[in-house]
């Protein structure tokens, strides 16, 4: 489980993320969306303990990430934007480095590295450099590493970047068999209909704070919007642009 409590971000007198109270429950595959600027990422960074809030807290578990960060990060596996592997590693080493991180080595270890390889099709590569791997190649090989000590939470920022249709079912697929064992996944993603048809709950994040949150069915109770798609929702919700004003803006044609 995955609880925000009144989490803030200031970037000097710039509000990044505005007093967010949210729960992802075990058992959950739950979207976080919003456009650019919205206060995702900064928001995901936070329950990585990569950046520390302004005020509120946030818990995986019952462990605060902040006050008591080890503990925290045992339980979460985190999988962000723009990845960064050491080249110079092959993709076995590089898993077992990350493995090391969490105080996890031996027998068992090497069990989880080939297994991980095998199922993202890695094995023929686990002896080569990472210098040498594709960016899908990189981005299988980050998931990886974020399953390699069996978490109980995922989160995920951007998770289909790079990956090719077969790599990107196989993750929807280890996605809903995690959550499926109690396991809790919070996704950022971009592909609204990804989103619209993986995920349990949604929460659609504008300007810093929660527009709307809950199932399809509640979205669409919550903006009286009736039986539109996740797209048309979430334009709705952050103001994107309108057929009229784009004709306006390209200019009609006759």
């Amino acid at each position: 489980m995955i609880r925000l409590e009144n989490l803030t971000k200031l970037y000097g007198s710039f509000v990044a993320v505005d007093d967010i109270t949210l729960t992802v429950e075990r058992g959950e595959l739950f979207a976080f969306l919003g456009p650019n600027g919205a206060g995702k990422t900064t928001t995901l960074r936070m329950i990585a303990g990569i950046l520390r809030p302004n005020g509120g807290r946030v818990l995986i578990g019952d462990d605060d990430v902040h006050r008591n960060p080890l503990a925290a990060k045992q339980r979460l596996g985190f999988i962000p934007d723009r990845p960064f592997v050491y080249e110079k590693l092959t993709g076995a080493e590089f898993l077992r480095f990350v493995a090391g991180l969490y105080g996890q080595e031996g027998d068992a270890v090497e069990r989880r590295i080939a297994e991980l390889l095998e199922v993202f099709e890695l094995m023929s590569w686990r002896d080569e450099l990472v210098e040498a791997y594709s960016h899908g190649m990189r981005q299988k090989l980050i998931i990886s590493s974020a399953l390699i000590h069996r978490p109980a939470c995922i989160v995920v920022d951007e998770p289909m970047v790079g990956l090719d249709p077969k790599a990107a079912r196989l993750l929807k697929d280890i996605f809903r068999q995690f959550v499926g064992r109690g396991g809790t996944v919070l996704m950022s993603t971009h592909t609204l209909e990804v989103a619209e048809v993986m995920c349990d709950r949604i929460a659609i994040i504008q300007h810093g704070k929660i527009a709307a949150c809950g199932t399809m069915d509640e979205l669409r109770r919550q903006t009286a919007a009736g039986n539109v798609s996740l797209e048309e929702l979430f334009l709705r919700l952050t103001g994107g642009v309108q057929a009229r004003e784009l004709a306006e803006v390209l200019g009609e044609t006759s």
